[in-house]
């Protein structure tokens, strides 16, 4: 058994707007300290897996920066998918190309946007996981204590009784769910936040794809065949072109009766928009985060971004206010999760320099 990791690396992080672009999305940009999110992710994983072993997948706009922000990644394990298919099919691809380098492996399939702290504890997580999913030949994910009834996330219903170290049965996937619902989820004790991180070994994820999406099984069967020749490329295209878009929990982890999850309490978070980021960061006495040549005067609970310009706040509350070179967003901090219609408004206008 030998150890990979997929840092999925595709995504165009809209509502984290004018800062995220598709040139240079929210994984590829300084939010918390000297790192990018990416640069953030792929260190988590040091001391577990070699450089020559992760694989990220990205697209062919951001794969230059890719490069540039991971020269330790060889460059031919930087992928790069032809449009964004949603994450079935970008874990497939990765598989099949992991599978033809060893068929005995074991992924951990990973976002490359995610605040985790206690890395050490992280790590430990993880190699529970891996055990369980070589000798197994399950699905693993890992599911986190939840400290509140968050409604942005989805959870996990797990039965009880643990089946291993700290390995238990998935019994539901639940989408995202109200306020109400959210708080019943908290009190029954038995559901946990969906980390969105996976573990399992390469022939179980692809046998479990060709179950239950045979349609995208049978792209990957064309593409593997393509594997070490010049043909490749052109075939990826080809069946990328066909494919349904389709997530990874959706198209699979919701279908399988083979999906387990080990719990953890180190402390996460997707970061889904900038009133999470609000939420995370460091705050002055008026409840303010600042970053930038920033005046405010009765100015409270804001978060305010505005390093090239001086930014001048008086008299508001509860707001996210972005101020780039090239635009300037302000918004309700309840209303964060709008900020990709500013987006779509945008493409629909062909305003493309500011997306």
């Amino acid at each position: 058994m030998e150890l990979f990791a997929v840092i999925m690396a595709g995504g165009v992080g809209s509502r984290f707007w004018p800062r995220s672009k598709e040139k240079k999305p929210k994984q590829l940009i300084r939010i918390f300290g000297e790192n990018t999110m990416i640069q953030d992710t792929a260190k988590r994983l040091e001391g577990l897996i070699a450089n020559d072993h992760i694989y990220i997948v990205t697209n062919k706009v951001q794969k230059m920066r890719v490069k540039e922000q991971l020269p330790q990644i060889p460059e031919e394990n930087i992928i790069d998918e032809p449009f964004g298919k949603n994450t079935a099919a970008c874990i497939g691809l990765a598989s099949v190309i992991i599978k033809s380098k060893n068929p005995d492996a074991v992924t951990i399939t990973l976002p490359a946007d995610h605040l985790i702290k206690d890395e050490e504890q992280f790590r430990r997580c993880l190699s529970t996981a891996v055990d369980f999913a070589y000798k197994s030949k399950g699905l693993v994910t890992i599911g986190i204590t939840p400290n509140r009834p968050e409604t942005g996330y989805g959870y996990i219903q797990f039965d009880e009784k643990g089946i291993d170290n700290n390995i238990y049965k998935v019994l539901t996937f639940a989408e995202k769910p109200n306020l109400a619902t959210a708080r019943q989820f908290i009190e029954s004790g038995d559901f946990l936040w969906n980390s969105g991180i996976f573990i399992w070994h390469v022939e179980t994820i692809l046998g479990e794809i060709r179950k239950h999406l045979p349609d995208l099984s049978d792209g990957l069967d064309k593409i593997e065949e393509c594997i070490g020749t010049n043909d490749l490329e052109k075939q990826v295209i080809l069946v990328y072109g066909q494919l349904k878009s389709i997530s990874i929990d959706y198209g699979v982890m919701e279908k399988s009766d083979n999906v387990y999850l080990t719990k953890a309490d180190f402390y996460w978070n997707d970061v889904g928009n900038w009133e999470a980021v609000y939420e995370i960061s460091e705050k002055n006495e008026d409840g303010n985060a600042i970053i930038g040549d920033v005046y405010t005067e009765k100015t409270f609970s804001s978060y305010i971004f505005s390093p090239r310009k001086f930014t001048a706040v008086i008299g508001v509350e509860n707001l996210v206010i972005i101020n780039t070179s090239q635009a300037l967003l302000v918004c309700d901090r309840n209303n964060a999760q709008d900020v990709r219609e500013v987006v779509d408004y945008l493409k629909m206008n062909k305003r493309n320099e500011l997306v």
